[in-house]
């Protein structure tokens, strides 16, 4: 199966609204079933789940990224080194709005915005269900917050396998009033370390534009 196809068929969904069902227990109490098999009474405080490191490293924009692309969908872009990428408004994703490409090689990009505005935590948990269904075995190789050209963004790393080929996939996810994005960047796991300064230099270079 192609890459890409791949990939459009895990992250192609921004996001998904997870189902969920009311009932009652034997004492009287209104719960939630959730579908992932866990639950919570009505009017219970939703405390998070995970608890997920910062990095105390500060990320900057790399030096020789000298073209910023910008999204159309709210005040954010990423600047990229344009020896070394080629990027296009995407077609094969409907869902995203640019696509990227390593030249001459086999890593590739998606740019999902959204107009929605969701925390980092809940966006974490859409992304790791949307690559379960597609790919059951996907792990969460990964997380932190990072500070990212002065923005709180959350990295996460992922590998699952998907018509017997295991792929990897590393992104920023970030969002604030005016919108959502992900950035994430995808090959074959066994590529994914050989092609990892490439993958930081591009997520590095994410910004906030006035």
């Amino acid at each position: 199966m192609n890459i890409k196809i791949t990939f459009c068929l895990v992250f192609c969904f921004p996001y998904l609204i997870f189902s969920q069902t009311n009932a009652v227990t034997e004492y009287g109490d209104q719960v939630v079933l959730y579908d992932d098999g866990t639950w919570q009474q009505v009017g219970e405080q939703v405390e998070e789940k995970v608890e997920i490191p910062v990095n105390a490293t500060i990320f900057e924009k790399d030096e020789d990224s000298d073209f910023l692309i910008k999204s159309s969908t709210f005040n954010v872009g990423i600047w990229l080194n344009t020896k070394d990428w080629k990027f296009k408004k995407a077609s094969s994703n409907e869902d995203a709005e640019f696509e990227l490409e390593l030249k001459k090689e086999d890593l590739y990009g998606s740019v999902i915005t959204e107009k929605v505005e969701i925390p980092l935590v809940t966006l974490r948990d859409i992304a790791l269900s949307n690559a379960r269904e597609v790919a059951p075995d996907t792990k969460l190789n990964n997380q932190e917050y990072r500070t990212v050209n002065g923005l709180k963004v959350l990295m996460l790393e992922m590998s699952g396998t998907m018509s017997g080929i295991k792929f990897g996939y590393k992104g920023y996810y970030y969002s604030n009033e005016n919108g959502t994005v992900q950035i994430i960047l995808y090959t074959s796991v066994n590529l994914m370390k050989s092609y990892d300064n490439h993958i930081e230099k591009l997520l590095n270079g994410f910004v906030q534009l006035n």
